[in-house]
């Protein structure tokens, strides 16, 4: 079975994030609306969209999802 895009960006949450990826892990874990068993990429980017006022820009989404779909293949 295939693990939500959440569950696998909590692997890049850090206390001190040193990169975009790992702020936009621990942002979205502290979006208690975040869609939490989301697999689909448009769904994903809707919501972020709208509610992801934490992303400085969706660019970090999309190579935080191309990490996801390359991992997700293996």
């Amino acid at each position: 079975m295939r693990r939500s895009f959440f569950h696998y960006l909590m692997k890049y949450r850090e206390e001190s994030p040193r990169d975009e990826i790992a702020e936009f892990a621990n942002e979205a874990f502290r979006d208690h609306s975040f869609p939490k068993n989301e697999t689909s990429y448009d769904e994903l980017s809707r919501y972020l969209e709208l509610n992801g006022l934490y992303l400085p820009s969706m660019s970090v989404f999309d190579e935080a999802w191309e990490r996801y779909i390359e991992e997700e293949k293996e």
